[in-house]
């Protein structure tokens, strides 16, 4: 039994240059699934690449930190900076704020919320949640949008950890791979989750690409491939994009490396699936009742305008 193979490109929305990228690849058949970003400064060309290409399955990149908020400040006052305008600025500085309970899971749940209605308003149809730097690595962070996702019908949610057979591959560094050997402890709780737990939302077996994270090259994205098991399924997380004068002026570590992911997609994907029994390639929303749904016409996404909170 082949397995089935989720590509998703993070920061669908960023840039111009990103959101081409991101067409170009699901048109040549190397990308299935993007997440889009709510506050990104290409929202709206990011909706309309999404409306003409409805085999992409558009998930909604949740933003926490390093970013600015959907809903009024003073609505979610434990999620923000210094200013009391914008979301903390560093990953670890949200991290601190969680692990002291600084920041209220009422306060996640309402943002998340703004977020992915804003997306449900322009009319997609959201298959699944993420999180910008996998915060929902953190039970305090995937126990709210576990909540959220279930309340506005979205069927899925990214599984934040790395499964052991890429752990192991050498193309991380010493530094970063131990990092997410520490953070796998959590995987147990994050499992465990109610709505996890009871299938209500589902997730893969795990995420490829995690601690490669800028270094996804032409090489190391074969050996991931070459190492995937016969069976379950999996998402291989990247960031492709073309480093322009837009990305320029957005705050992102990843700039030179977006092109270098892109290519890596379009001569590793279609040869892996030349390969005896190559991976399925799907997006988010195959999984489960509401593929069936989907696929019969029978699914009827929420609008973005229903009361959830």
């Amino acid at each position: 039994m082949a397995s089935r193979l989720i590509i998703n490109a993070d920061d669908f929305g960023l840039t111009p240059g990103i959101n081409r990228a991101i067409a170009q690849l699901h048109e040549a058949g190397a990308l299935t699934s993007a997440t889009l970003m709510a506050t990104g400064a290409a929202f709206d060309d990011a909706v309309s690449i999404a409306r003409a290409h409805p085999t992409l399955g558009i998930g909604c990149h949740i933003v926490l930190t390093d970013g600015i908020p959907v809903s009024p400040p003073q609505s979610i006052p434990t999620l923000l900076g210094a200013d009391g305008k914008t979301f903390r600025p560093s990953l670890l500085d949200f991290v601190q704020a969680l692990l002291r309970g600084i920041i209220r899971e009422d306060d996640i749940e309402r943002e998340a919320l703004a977020q992915i209605q804003k997306l449900q308003r322009a009319g997609i149809d959201v298959t699944h949640i993420d999180t910008h730097k996998h915060t929902h690595l953190f039970p305090a962070a995937s126990r709210p949008l576990l909540h959220i996702a279930q309340r506005c019908s979205i069927g899925a949610i990214r599984n934040p950890f790395e499964p052991a057979f890429t752990r192991r591959l050498p193309h991380a560094p010493l530094k970063r791979r131990l990092q997410f050997a520490l953070l796998k402890t959590l995987r147990p709780r994050f499992t465990q989750l109610s709505q996890l737990r009871h299938a209500h939302v589902l997730t893969t077996d795990g995420t490829l690409g995690v601690s490669a994270t800028g270094n996804v090259t032409p090489a190391t994205l074969t050996e991931i491939l070459n190492a995937l098991p016969s069976g379950g399924t999996y998402e291989i997380v990247c960031h492709p994009g073309y480093n322009d004068a837009d990305l320029d002026r957005v705050r992102t570590r990843l700039r030179s490396h977006r092109e270098i992911e892109m290519q890596a997609l379009l001569r590793a994907i279609p040869a892996i699936l030349m390969q005896p029994n190559p991976p399925e390639l799907i997006h988010y929303g195959n999984l489960g009742a509401f593929d069936t749904l989907r696929e019969n016409g029978q699914f009827s996404p929420n609008t973005g305008y229903e009361k959830v909170l």
